[in-house]
């Protein structure tokens, strides 16, 4: 038996997870959250956020996930500090099993369980987290103006993040592990085109380079020290910031076996909706964004895959064909 039943379940606590609730609970459908192991997600490792729209100046991550948490239950939606362990969609209501035992049955449930981007495994990656070392280069580019970057990586990722760094930075070095990108062709070909980008090939990182802190300044890169992979040859290259652009892993391991996903291991959704291969489940966020991957955009799909759910509530409970529409 069900300890627990709920209109709306929303499984992820990052800017979707957050927007869902805040429109679930206008829209009276007491919805329950369910925080997850990192609750407010990515941005909460993030220093200054500059492209969230309303605020003039930077504002820090960790607070603004604190605002769209407090906002979500001033509204009316329930928090819950626990981890989703289980996921049964097989049949409605659906059932979700978290870490402490508790079992929730939901009529509808939205997905907002991100991304998390590959790093390195360096312990210096981490010392330099918000420091100098980025996963995103759309989040904390402008804050490289004029300056000298690296990028690592050889993918699709790692080819947009120079381009689009290089038209910020002063220079942008790409260091890739192999003698070839991986990368689509055309992109390829801007890249090389660009006068400021510089490749070194053949090279792994082996430790971010930098000061230690001194409050109240944070540490600060300098540089990567890397070793050519065929020579042994080791080297330091000087550096203000390094994006690591390995890729991102969705968060889907709920969810795998039971709801169809994109060829790069995305949650598939509807395009131009939330809607998943199971009527009345939704998906909202980096879970599905393999493209912009941006707070504002993971709001904005928060409050579609919400409005969605009522609808297909609506529906549900008038007999019409609502949520379709």
């Amino acid at each position: 038996m069900a300890d627990h039943h709920t209109e709306v379940l929303i499984i992820g606590s990052g800017p979707a997870g957050y927007t869902a609730a805040i429109y679930a609970a206008r829209a009276m459908m007491k919805p329950v959250l369910i925080a997850g192991l990192e609750q407010g997600g990515q941005l909460t490792i993030t220093t200054d956020v500059e492209n969230y729209p309303g605020f003039a100046e930077p504002i820090q991550g960790p607070w603004l996930m604190e605002q769209m948490l407090a906002q979500a239950e001033n509204v009316g939606t329930e928090i819950v500090n626990d981890i989703v362990t289980k996921l049964d969609l097989s049949k409605r209501p659906f059932t979700a099993t978290t870490d402490s035992g508790a079992i929730w049955t939901a009529d509808t449930v939205i997905l907002a369980t991100g991304a998390q981007a590959k790093w390195l495994g360096l312990e210096s990656e981490q010392t330099f987290n918000g420091g100098g070392v980025s996963a995103c280069a759309t989040c904390d580019g402008f804050f490289y103006r004029g300056k000298d970057v690296v990028v690592v990586g050889g993918g699709n990722s790692a080819v947009e993040e120079a381009l689009y760094l290089a038209n910020i930075a002063r220079s942008v070095t790409v260091v890739h592990r192999r003698d070839s990108f991986r990368a689509e062709r055309i992109l390829q070909e801007r890249l090389f085109a660009l006068e400021n980008v510089k490749i070194v090939w053949d090279h792994a990182v082996e430790e971010i380079v930098g000061t230690s802190a001194v409050p109240p300044l944070p540490p600060s890169v300098t540089g990567i020290a890397v070793k050519n992979v065929k020579t042994g040859e080791k080297q330091t290259i000087p550096a203000d910031g390094v994006f690591i652009a390995i890729g991102h892993t969705p968060q889907v391991e709920l969810i795998r076996d039971q709801l169809r996903l994109k060829p790069n291991g995305y949650l598939w959704t509807e395009p131009g909706t939330t809607r998943t291969s199971i009527e009345g489940v939704f998906g909202a966020g980096d879970v599905t964004d393999d493209n912009y991957r941006q707070a504002v955009t993971a709001a904005g799909m928060g409050c579609m895959a919400a409005l969605e759910a009522e609808r297909f509530l609506t529906g549900q409970k008038t007999g019409t064909l609502a949520a379709a529409e």
